[in-house]
């Protein structure tokens, strides 16, 4: 505890010393509560390198958050479509002829046929993006047009329109000068086995990736977005200069969704959450994204705060989870994982850390679209009474019942099994903090040992990758537009998206067949049935979706409250006069 609050102390310092002193006109400063670990536009470990890579990078389609849709990007509209009888769709684009690198040359259908190709690349840190676009299986440029190109992909799902137009393109002349990649056909970077005999190229390819490093230094590989990064002292502050001569500048009318407005963005790293607050109310932070619901509701109700500040409050498609290890002994059976799902407090805990700004789900789907959700399960109950009988079903005993006996059983080896858990949650994180501390009070009383292990940001994501817990607790971020569940819930996507380990047959076969749903029609009916198979084999424990709760200077304006996250547009801000306040 004393460690926590001299840390905050020092964040609180350093913000009052940087803060006010480099601050300039048409800048804006938002709080982030954790590093962005990484700038790979290959991998986002978490929301804040999401944010960041937005800023330096473009896709073909980009969120237009006035309308909560996707909008034309580095395209120039959204996709032609054409379907081929009943297994594949082709997708036309044409990028923008303005669009341009950072030295100047174009963007062209070739940097985006080596970008589909590097995502599948073996030796790179794609695994994630990797599942998430294996649906793309061709690229066919237009021999008369360098900027024209149609994507060729497996099945029909009505999600390919958006979802086809979702990642970063990037440069093949920074990364493949000698385009050694064009000599594979995607199809074929795919389908490679992962045991196969090295490449020598790809190898090569791999190597000059990492040399360049774009995840610390994205100095080194150029961009086509509207800003560039001029500082990132880790831990406390990252800095974007809007670029004096972007290209989209030369678009009349400029589209909503390349709009570029601050000078700078700065986003200040705050890990604890009552020095944000207090950065926030003292005029050093402009926009605090996520704030607690207990800080949201006492800022709000506050006479002196709602004379500087503006409130927002939308529901957002972030579902708050506690995920199993399945791959650890004790966890590997559902009546294990039922049983301790029924340990969590929901409404309770809901009330602790939403104030009522929550919503209760069966699922990861989020209740909000409709027949996609699962309403026919049941919310799950708090009922320690039913969790005894369901460890007794898995094998579970006790000497003798009550918080001081531990459960044991016997493997199917004859080794001697014993229940006790390590939750990991991020550190610095009060809502997961509560969570952990509720599960540990209801698992003792029934004679469970439960250690919570708080894991510094910067750590946390490696650690679940690599299986160092029994019981995780975080959000998982969702999309309204799409849902390929290929990354998180599949068993090829182990070790990567997948935290749970959790993957089986019959599960990898519905999660591929929802990726690829040729209708609204049997994509809910195909969901619905995962949700019923999720919520018997029990891998995580959907617990509630959280709103995006917003607090912002008055005069901050074109935030454009979303439900998508990250909840507002930080390149569209702008500063109204100074009468607003």
């Amino acid at each position: 505890m004393k460690l926590s609050l001299l840390a905050g102390l020092c964040t609180i310092l350093l913000t009052a010393c940087s803060g006010p002193q480099e601050h300039v006109p048409d800048s804006v400063r938002i709080r982030w509560d954790s590093d962005p670990e990484t700038l790979d536009p290959l991998q986002q470990p978490n929301q804040s390198s999401s944010d960041a890579d937005n800023l330096l990078h473009l896709s073909l389609l980009q969120i237009d958050y006035a309308k909560s849709s996707y909008s034309p990007g580095l395209a120039d509209s959204l996709p032609r479509i054409k379907l081929v009888g009943d297994s594949l769709t082709l997708l036309t684009y044409c990028l923008r002829k303005a669009a341009t690198w950072d030295n100047g040359q174009p963007v062209l259908a070739s940097d985006v046929a080596f970008t589909l190709k590097l995502m599948q690349a073996p030796g790179l840190a794609n695994e994630g993006i990797r599942t998430q676009f294996n649906f793309i299986q061709e690229l066919q440029p237009d021999p008369n047009n360098t900027r024209r190109f149609t994507l060729v992909c497996r099945g029909q799902a009505t999600d390919f329109a958006h979802a086809s137009g979702d990642f970063f393109i990037l440069p093949e002349a920074a990364l493949d000068a000698r385009g050694t990649l064009r000599r594979y056909h995607l199809i074929d970077l795919i389908n490679r086995p992962v045991n196969v005999a090295p490449d020598t190229v790809l190898a090569a390819l791999a190597r000059r990736y990492a040399t360049i490093a774009p995840g610390q230094h994205p100095e080194r590989l150029p961009g086509c977005g509207p800003y560039s990064l001029v500082s990132w002292k880790k831990d406390h502050l990252l800095r974007f200069q809007r670029k004096p001569q972007w290209w989209a500048d030369q678009l009349s009318p400029l589209p909503p969704a390349l709009q570029a407005h601050p000078s700078q963005i700065n986003f200040l790293i705050i890990p604890n959450s009552a020095s944000a607050v207090m950065a926030l109310r003292r005029g050093d932070v402009d926009l605090y994204p996520n704030i607690p619901a207990r800080d949201f509701n006492r800022l709000r109700h506050s006479a002196k705060a709602q004379q500087t500040l503006s409130f927002y409050n939308t529901l957002s498609h972030n579902v708050v989870t506690a995920g199993f290890n399945t791959r650890r002994p004790a966890l590997a059976d559902h009546f294990t994982r039922q049983a301790l799902a029924l340990l969590f407090d929901v409404p309770g805990l809901m009330n602790a850390t939403q104030q009522g700004l929550g919503q209760r789900t069966v699922s990861i789907i989020s209740p909000n679209t409709g027949r996609n959700y699962a309403d026919s399960l049941p919310l799950l109950p708090f009922a320690p009474s039913r969790a005894v009988a369901l460890l007794q079903q898995a094998g579970w005993r006790q000497k003798v019942a009550g918080p001081a006996a531990r459960w044991t059983r016997q493997s199917p080896t004859g080794e001697t099994q014993q229940l006790a858990l390590q939750v990991r949650y991020r550190a610095e994180e009060t809502t997961f903090e509560t969570i952990g501390l509720q599960f540990r009070a209801a698992a003792a009383q029934l004679g469970i040992a439960v250690e919570l292990r708080p894991t510094e940001a910067s750590a946390f994501t490696h650690k679940l990758q690599t299986g160092d817990f029994d019981l995780y607790i975080k959000s998982i971020m969702g999309n309204p537009y799409t849902f390929n569940l290929v990354p998180i819930l599949h068993s090829e996507a182990v070790g990567a998206g997948n935290l749970t380990g959790f993957g089986t047959p019959a599960s990898d076969r519905l999660v591929e067949a929802v990726a690829v749903a040729q209708s609204p029609a049997v994509r809910s009916q195909l969901l619905r049935k995962l949700q019923v198979l999720l919520r018997e084999e029990m891998p995580m424990v959907p617990l509630f979706f959280q709103y995006n709760r917003l607090v912002a200077n008055r005069r901050l304006q074109n935030l454009y409250p979303s439900s998508i996250r990250p909840g507002y547009a930080a390149a569209a801000i702008t500063w109204g006069p100074r009468s607003i306040l």
